[in-house]
């Protein structure tokens, strides 16, 4: 199904895992994917991992929850490290494989670069991809918002008429990029409004696992950190296990904030791992998400 069907019936609730680094790490990527099927989610997505390096693993996965479970599945696709002809190849097994919705992105400079530079003969931009799908095939598009700005884009006006010119070249919803102050999502959606984007925008929200790890993944992708909740993060800066606990609490107070706001849809980004993203939907009850046996 048509994920631009099920957000014109219902608020969805998603997940997103990523391919391992080797092929033997992808029965636990499917087992954490069956695990958070027992919440009923309305879809899941594979990325295609940095720099587009792991995109076989994706399309096997992809393939596998399309194949062996009921889950509606979004794949990634990415300008990285591929011409245009190998993306449309790309684009020909998922429409054979039954796959009917596709994420398309620009995606991140490769490991060792500090800027995109497209393959010779390649997508330069997320919406060269866009119109390229929307012109050949017949998926359903998201493409990718930044409640903060892309890293890149100078201002956040010019930012969210990138975001437009993605609408305006297929992309059927959108996904934000991860953020921890309900605020700036809400800001985000109001400067939608303002410009006329009137396309379903669903809230990526990042479970904190370690401080750490949260501290290097904002300052990838322009992110901040809340000042309340950076103290909190100081302070268990060596206790891991309390560090997750505090991650559930925070993420289910910011998902019950939006989700009473009416927002379209969380996405979560699971990190292939099910243990926090299960608490926060037990505590969140959230109807039709409910575990279930």
């Amino acid at each position: 199904m048509k994920i631009k069907d099920i957000l014109k019936s219902k608020r969805t609730i998603s997940c997103e895992f990523f391919p391992p680094r080797d092929s033997d790490g992808i029965p636990a990527v499917l087992r954490t994917a069956g695990r958070i099927r027992s919440y009923n989610p309305d879809f899941v997505s594979v990325t295609y991992g940095a720099g587009g390096s792991t995109r076989a693993f994706t399309e096997e996965i992809t393939s596998s929850l399309k194949r062996d479970t009921d889950l509606e599945v979004m794949a990634h696709l990415t300008c990285v490290a591929q011409t245009e002809e190998e993306v449309h190849t790309a684009l020909v097994r998922l429409d054979e494989l039954g796959i009917e919705n596709v994420i398309a992105l620009r995606g991140d400079p490769p490991a060792g670069h500090d800027n995109f530079v497209p393959a010779e003969g390649g997508f330069k931009h997320a919406t060269e991809l866009l119109r390229h799908v929307r012109d050949n095939f017949e998926f359903c598009l998201a493409a990718a918002c930044y409640p903060e700005g892309h890293v890149e884009s100078s201002d956040l006006i010019t930012d969210m008429n990138y975001v437009k010119m993605k609408v305006e070249n297929g992309a059927d919803f959108l996904i934000t990029q991860l953020f921890y102050d309900n605020q700036d999502f809400f800001r985000l959606m109001e400067r939608a409004e303002t410009l006329g984007i009137d396309a379903p925008i669903i809230a990526g929200i990042l479970p904190i696992l370690n401080s750490n790890q949260i501290r290097r993944f904002t300052s990838l992708c322009g992110s901040k950190i809340p000042d309340e909740l950076d103290i909190q993060l100081e302070r268990y800066v060596d206790d891991d296990d309390a560090v997750r606990e505090l991650g559930i609490e925070y993420a289910t107070r910011q998902v019950q904030e939006l989700w009473d706001q009416g927002i379209a849809g969380v996405h979560f980004y699971v990190l292939n791992r099910n243990y926090s993203v299960s608490k926060i939907l037990d505590n969140l009850k959230l109807p039709g998400h409910i575990k279930t046996t």
